[in-house]
């Protein structure tokens, strides 16, 4: 049966997410973690995009339709929270910093589901890392609008994690709202003056520092700014 895509948010083509429904668990994940190596460089980064001991995150995906080499790869929170146990695959990432982020991750630790490239851009819901990094089987699927021809199957080149929902935000944090904040913390000295949504806005997951998470999640408990 058709499956819900999960597509890339931003602007960088080379940073996507691509289709990811509810995906069938490896037969012995241990095994495909372990396949997993650091096979291509890390990007240069400052502050929070650095080495990372992050235990929180905001990961972008699109939550309107586009076709994308004849995929639908829309991929919204409201389709996450559809999904058997509200789990899905967090694949498509074929940046190789969100690729090291997304082998970063631990299970448990907490995400913002950020909507990108839509009307109206933002923080939508809170989701948790459930599986921890394994090989993307997209990357070697001829079918797949991610396909990657240089990946190996005895060293693939990207990994994927598996996320399930958590909440809808009480109230959605839109991107302006956040932009505001960050500005005035640049000034001040707040807590967003080094967010990564504004200082490397084309990454598609991102780290954030406890600082970081808790403003924006005090942010849902205010009246919009």
């Amino acid at each position: 049966m058709p499956r819900p895509r999960k597509r890339l948010a931003g602007a960088a083509k080379p940073d996507r997410k691509g289709p990811a429904g509810k995906r069938t668990k490896t037969k012995n994940p241990g095994e495909a973690s372990t396949k997993v190596k650091n096979s291509s460089p890390q990007t240069s980064t400052s502050q929070n995009c650095g080495k990372n001991l992050s235990k929180y995150w905001l990961m972008k995906s699109e939550p309107e339709s586009r076709l994308e080499k004849g995929v639908d790869v829309k991929f919204s929170i409201e389709d996450l929270k559809a999904q058997p146990k509200q789990i899905a695959g967090w694949d498509g990432v074929r940046n190789y910093q969100a690729r090291n982020f997304l082998r970063a991750m631990k299970l448990e630790e907490k995400a913002f589901f950020y909507h990108s490239n839509c009307k109206e851009p933002g923080i939508a819901g809170l989701v948790k890392i459930v599986k921890e990094a394994y090989p993307d089987h997209t990357q070697f699927e001829k079918s797949n609008p991610y396909y990657d021809p240089s990946s190996k199957e005895d060293n693939p080149k990207w990994s994927m994690v598996d996320v399930q929902f958590v909440r809808m935000m009480k109230r959605f944090i839109p991107l302006a709202e956040l932009k505001t904040h960050h500005q005035a913390h640049k000034a001040t000295g707040g807590p967003l003056k080094n967010m990564a949504l504004f200082t490397h806005q084309r990454l598609s997951v991102q780290p954030l520092t406890p600082e970081e998470f808790d403003f924006v999640l005090s942010l849902e408990e205010k009246e919009p700014s």
